[in-house]
């Protein structure tokens, strides 16, 4: 999106606690259904129109979590892919090492441009029918689509069980909306966040790769391993929530 429409008020840190209460009430009751003998394979896309510049860099850091959080779980196979300008997305080919995709990001140069989210889901539903995607991570901060178009592709995303964990930068009201409906009927999670939840982005990035390469179990033993977010969701796996 251009700079000019984006809402510039971020959310206030109890909206932010209050967004991550309810991603991790969501992913330890989401299913996880991954064949046996292959590693994980998570699809991490992302807004790199003009108002995400800003936050790119940390993208680009955070991401790098993700293959080492499943190394002793049978790794992870991540597809990047991104929209920017005037009609333009790029997709990579599946890589399993973190150093190939961060050469990738921050090759990256984010242009002005409206927002290709359809697009990008329709590209996970046919990745998906090709070989299962476990889980598509999606980074942005707002949508300038129809909403009903949107949650038509992740209703189908939803019913071959790729659920779609969305974080969204900033706090603009009707694309908040747009997020959650794209989550909720992709059987997915919704997360605000802003420039200063880095750490805990990070976090919940690497939850959602150990979940996509392992299942609730492998989540569970991380979580006794790195605590804080991560180790909540496990707590709340165990409780039965």
């Amino acid at each position: 999106m251009t700079g000019s429409n984006r809402d510039s008020k971020l959310p206030s840190d109890s909206k932010t606690r209050a967004d991550i209460e309810a991603f991790l009430r969501k992913v330890a009751v989401t299913p996880s259904v991954k064949r046996a003998g292959r590693p994980g394979r998570l699809l991490f896309a992302i807004d790199a129109t003009a108002s995400r510049e800003p936050t790119w860099d940390m993208a680009c850091q955070i991401q790098s979590e993700m293959f080492a959080s499943t190394d002793d779980i049978g790794g992870l196979q991540v597809q990047l892919a991104f929209y920017r300008g005037f009609g333009e997305m790029k997709v990579t080919q599946w890589l399993d090492c973190s150093d190939d995709l961060v050469g990738r990001m921050v090759k990256v140069r984010c242009l002005a441009g409206r927002t290709q989210i359809r697009r990008l889901l329709r590209h996970a539903l046919k990745e998906t029918n090709v070989q299962k995607v476990d889980a598509l991570v999606f980074v942005g901060d707002v949508v300038e689509e129809d909403i009903d178009e949107l949650g038509d592709v992740a209703g189908q995303l939803g019913l071959v069980g790729t659920p779609v964990f969305v974080f969204h930068e900033g706090s603009e009201p009707v694309s908040r909306r747009a997020f959650e409906q794209i989550a909720k009927l992709s059987g997915g999670a919704y997360c605000g966040f802003d420039s200063g939840s880095a750490q805990q982005l990070r976090d919940l990035l690497a939850a959602v790769a150990v979940f996509s390469a392992g299942g609730r179990r492998a989540l569970e033993d991380f979580g006794n391993q790195r605590g804080g977010c991560v180790l909540q969701i496990a707590d709340q796996m165990r409780d039965g929530i």
